[in-house]
Protein backbone atom coordinates (compact mmCIF):
# COMPACT_ATOMS: atom_id res chain seq x y z
CA UNK A 1 0.00 0.00 0.00
CA UNK A 2 1.23 3.83 -1.03
CA UNK A 3 1.13 6.62 0.94
CA UNK A 4 2.89 10.23 0.78
CA UNK A 5 3.30 12.66 3.36
CA UNK A 6 4.27 16.58 2.55
CA UNK A 7 7.37 17.82 3.77
CA UNK A 8 8.23 21.02 3.33
CA UNK A 9 9.52 20.95 -0.08
CA UNK A 10 10.07 17.16 0.03
CA UNK A 11 7.87 14.39 -1.07
CA UNK A 12 7.44 11.57 1.42
CA UNK A 13 6.47 7.91 -0.66
CA UNK A 14 6.09 5.23 1.77
CA UNK A 15 8.32 1.88 0.63
CA UNK A 16 5.98 -0.49 2.95
CA UNK A 17 3.00 0.47 4.99
CA UNK A 18 2.92 -1.53 8.55
CA UNK A 19 -0.48 -2.21 9.82
CA UNK A 20 -2.05 -0.67 13.05
CA UNK A 21 -1.29 2.51 14.63
CA UNK A 22 1.66 4.27 13.00
CA UNK A 23 4.38 6.60 14.63
CA UNK A 24 6.58 8.43 13.07
CA UNK A 25 10.71 8.76 14.16
CA UNK A 26 13.83 9.49 13.01
CA UNK A 27 17.52 8.97 14.06
CA UNK A 28 19.62 6.85 16.11
CA UNK A 29 16.48 5.27 18.04
CA UNK A 30 14.54 4.55 14.54
CA UNK A 31 17.76 2.63 13.62
CA UNK A 32 18.53 0.40 16.55
CA UNK A 33 14.93 -0.30 17.11
CA UNK A 34 13.85 -1.80 13.72
CA UNK A 35 14.09 -5.21 15.11
CA UNK A 36 12.50 -4.65 18.30
CA UNK A 37 9.07 -3.02 16.75
CA UNK A 38 6.68 -4.02 13.28
CA UNK A 39 8.02 -1.25 11.27
CA UNK A 40 8.64 -0.10 7.57
CA UNK A 41 10.12 2.94 5.98
CA UNK A 42 9.39 6.44 4.63
CA UNK A 43 11.99 7.74 2.25
CA UNK A 44 11.64 11.65 0.87
CA UNK A 45 11.90 12.72 -2.70
CA UNK A 46 14.57 15.16 -2.98
CA UNK A 47 13.71 18.49 -4.05
CA UNK A 48 15.07 20.08 -7.07
CA UNK A 49 17.74 21.97 -5.65
CA UNK A 50 19.34 18.60 -4.35
CA UNK A 51 21.81 17.51 -7.38
CA UNK A 52 21.75 13.90 -8.58
CA UNK A 53 24.96 12.84 -7.42
CA UNK A 54 23.81 14.05 -3.57
CA UNK A 55 20.25 12.11 -4.12
CA UNK A 56 21.00 9.38 -2.72
CA UNK A 57 23.01 10.81 0.27
CA UNK A 58 20.13 13.37 0.64
CA UNK A 59 17.67 10.61 0.80
CA UNK A 60 19.32 8.61 3.63
CA UNK A 61 19.51 11.48 5.55
CA UNK A 62 15.48 11.94 5.24
CA UNK A 63 13.86 9.04 6.09
CA UNK A 64 11.72 8.43 8.54
CA UNK A 65 10.70 4.79 10.07
CA UNK A 66 6.85 4.32 11.16
CA UNK A 67 6.48 2.11 13.82
CA UNK A 68 2.98 -0.40 14.06
CA UNK A 69 1.44 -1.67 17.63
CA UNK A 70 3.09 1.18 19.55
CA UNK A 71 1.45 1.98 22.83
CA UNK A 72 0.59 5.16 23.69
CA UNK A 73 -1.15 5.93 27.17
CA UNK A 74 -2.70 8.66 28.65
CA UNK A 75 -5.07 9.69 31.66
CA UNK A 76 -8.40 10.58 31.74
CA UNK A 77 -9.91 13.46 33.06
CA UNK A 78 -13.13 12.37 32.51
CA UNK A 79 -13.13 8.84 34.31
CA UNK A 80 -12.86 9.26 38.19
CA UNK A 81 -14.53 6.98 39.86
CA UNK A 82 -13.10 5.28 42.80
CA UNK A 83 -10.19 7.50 43.04
CA UNK A 84 -9.66 9.36 46.48
CA UNK A 85 -7.58 12.39 46.46
CA UNK A 86 -5.75 14.41 49.19
CA UNK A 87 -4.67 17.93 49.28
CA UNK A 88 -1.89 18.91 51.84
CA UNK A 89 -2.51 22.98 51.97
CA UNK A 90 0.52 25.43 53.63
CA UNK A 91 -1.68 28.07 56.08
CA UNK A 92 1.54 30.32 55.77
CA UNK A 93 -0.15 33.28 53.38
CA UNK A 94 -3.25 31.73 53.84
CA UNK A 95 -4.97 34.76 51.78
CA UNK A 96 -3.57 32.60 48.61
CA UNK A 97 -3.79 28.91 49.69
CA UNK A 98 -7.20 29.31 50.60
CA UNK A 99 -8.77 30.38 47.62
CA UNK A 100 -6.15 28.10 46.03
CA UNK A 101 -7.53 24.91 48.22
CA UNK A 102 -11.28 26.59 46.52
CA UNK A 103 -10.25 26.19 43.21
CA UNK A 104 -8.94 22.16 43.70
CA UNK A 105 -11.78 21.55 45.54
CA UNK A 106 -13.81 22.96 42.66
CA UNK A 107 -11.89 21.13 40.24
CA UNK A 108 -12.45 17.89 41.67
CA UNK A 109 -16.42 18.72 41.56
CA UNK A 110 -16.57 19.73 38.42
CA UNK A 111 -14.58 15.90 37.09
CA UNK A 112 -17.10 14.04 39.02
CA UNK A 113 -14.93 13.56 42.24
CA UNK A 114 -17.47 13.03 45.37
CA UNK A 115 -16.49 15.20 47.90
CA UNK A 116 -16.33 12.52 50.28
CA UNK A 117 -13.57 11.12 48.50
CA UNK A 118 -11.40 14.45 48.79
CA UNK A 119 -9.56 15.21 52.37
CA UNK A 120 -7.52 18.58 52.96
CA UNK A 121 -4.70 18.57 55.32
CA UNK A 122 -3.76 21.75 56.88
CA UNK A 123 -0.27 22.58 58.06
CA UNK A 124 2.18 25.19 58.96
CA UNK A 125 4.09 26.07 55.78
CA UNK A 126 5.17 25.21 52.74
CA UNK A 127 8.47 23.52 54.32
CA UNK A 128 6.38 21.04 55.66
CA UNK A 129 4.62 19.61 53.18
CA UNK A 130 6.48 17.30 51.56
CA UNK A 131 6.99 15.33 54.99
CA UNK A 132 3.20 14.88 55.20
CA UNK A 133 2.89 14.32 51.62
CA UNK A 134 4.95 11.38 51.63
CA UNK A 135 3.28 10.16 55.14
CA UNK A 136 -0.23 10.22 53.34
CA UNK A 137 1.25 8.75 50.00
CA UNK A 138 2.22 6.08 51.71
CA UNK A 139 -0.67 5.58 53.98
CA UNK A 140 -2.57 3.69 50.58
CA UNK A 141 -5.75 5.71 51.35
CA UNK A 142 -5.52 8.36 48.03
CA UNK A 143 -4.78 7.92 44.95
CA UNK A 144 -2.94 11.50 44.40
CA UNK A 145 -1.86 13.74 46.51
CA UNK A 146 -2.20 17.53 45.94
CA UNK A 147 0.75 20.02 47.60
CA UNK A 148 -0.58 23.43 48.13
CA UNK A 149 1.41 26.47 49.19
CA UNK A 150 2.43 29.95 48.53
CA UNK A 151 6.38 31.05 49.14
CA UNK A 152 7.02 35.17 48.09
CA UNK A 153 10.10 36.80 47.87
CA UNK A 154 10.92 38.63 50.56
CA UNK A 155 14.41 41.01 52.00
CA UNK A 156 16.31 37.50 52.39
CA UNK A 157 17.32 33.88 51.10
CA UNK A 158 14.38 32.68 53.47
CA UNK A 159 12.78 32.26 50.29
CA UNK A 160 15.07 30.26 47.97
CA UNK A 161 15.60 27.79 51.04
CA UNK A 162 11.61 27.32 51.57
CA UNK A 163 11.06 26.82 47.73
CA UNK A 164 13.87 24.27 46.89
CA UNK A 165 12.70 22.47 50.11
CA UNK A 166 9.17 22.27 48.55
CA UNK A 167 9.71 21.28 45.28
CA UNK A 168 12.58 18.47 46.05
CA UNK A 169 10.40 17.76 49.06
CA UNK A 170 7.51 17.14 47.12
CA UNK A 171 8.98 14.91 44.10
CA UNK A 172 10.60 12.74 46.98
CA UNK A 173 7.38 12.47 48.73
CA UNK A 174 6.12 11.31 44.97
CA UNK A 175 8.98 9.08 44.29
CA UNK A 176 9.47 7.26 48.08
CA UNK A 177 5.19 6.28 48.00
CA UNK A 178 6.50 3.73 46.29
CA UNK A 179 8.27 0.48 45.01
CA UNK A 180 10.07 0.16 41.61
CA UNK A 181 9.86 -3.53 39.93
CA UNK A 182 11.01 -5.16 37.02
CA UNK A 183 7.92 -3.94 35.38
CA UNK A 184 7.15 -0.83 36.41
CA UNK A 185 6.94 2.02 39.17
CA UNK A 186 3.72 1.45 41.60
CA UNK A 187 3.57 5.05 43.67
CA UNK A 188 1.28 7.64 44.62
CA UNK A 189 1.94 11.09 42.14
CA UNK A 190 2.42 14.41 44.54
CA UNK A 191 1.10 17.24 42.43
CA UNK A 192 3.38 20.30 42.63
CA UNK A 193 0.83 23.07 43.08
CA UNK A 194 2.84 25.39 45.30
CA UNK A 195 3.14 28.89 44.26
CA UNK A 196 6.80 30.69 44.17
CA UNK A 197 6.13 34.10 43.12
CA UNK A 198 8.10 37.26 42.98
CA UNK A 199 5.29 39.70 44.36
CA UNK A 200 2.30 38.86 46.18
CA UNK A 201 0.32 40.41 43.44
CA UNK A 202 1.95 37.68 41.48
CA UNK A 203 0.34 34.83 44.07
CA UNK A 204 -2.73 37.25 43.87
CA UNK A 205 -3.45 36.73 40.13
CA UNK A 206 -2.57 33.15 40.51
CA UNK A 207 -5.01 31.84 42.98
CA UNK A 208 -8.26 32.97 41.27
CA UNK A 209 -7.34 36.19 39.66
CA UNK A 210 -6.21 37.03 35.78
CA UNK A 211 -3.80 34.25 35.61
CA UNK A 212 -6.27 31.64 36.64
CA UNK A 213 -6.66 29.32 39.82
CA UNK A 214 -3.59 27.05 40.05
CA UNK A 215 -4.94 25.29 42.78
CA UNK A 216 -8.17 24.10 39.95
CA UNK A 217 -4.91 23.24 37.62
CA UNK A 218 -3.15 20.57 39.90
CA UNK A 219 -6.94 18.87 40.79
CA UNK A 220 -7.38 18.28 37.14
CA UNK A 221 -3.39 16.97 36.75
CA UNK A 222 -4.48 14.63 39.55
CA UNK A 223 -7.42 13.07 37.66
CA UNK A 224 -5.29 13.00 34.26
CA UNK A 225 -2.24 11.23 35.61
CA UNK A 226 -4.07 8.00 36.46
CA UNK A 227 -4.30 5.55 33.32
Amino acid sequence: MAASVACGQASLSCISTAKGSKMLSTGIFARHSLKRFNSSKIQATPPPSVSDSNANRWRKSNTLTVYAAVRQLTGSITKPEGLRFVVVAARFNDIITKPLVDGALEGFRRHSVREEDVDVIWVPGSFEIPLVAQTVAKSGKYHAVICIGAVVRGATTHYEAVANSASSGVLSAGLNSGSLNSNSFEGVPCIFGVLTCDTMEQAMDRAGGKVGNKGYEAAVTACAIHL
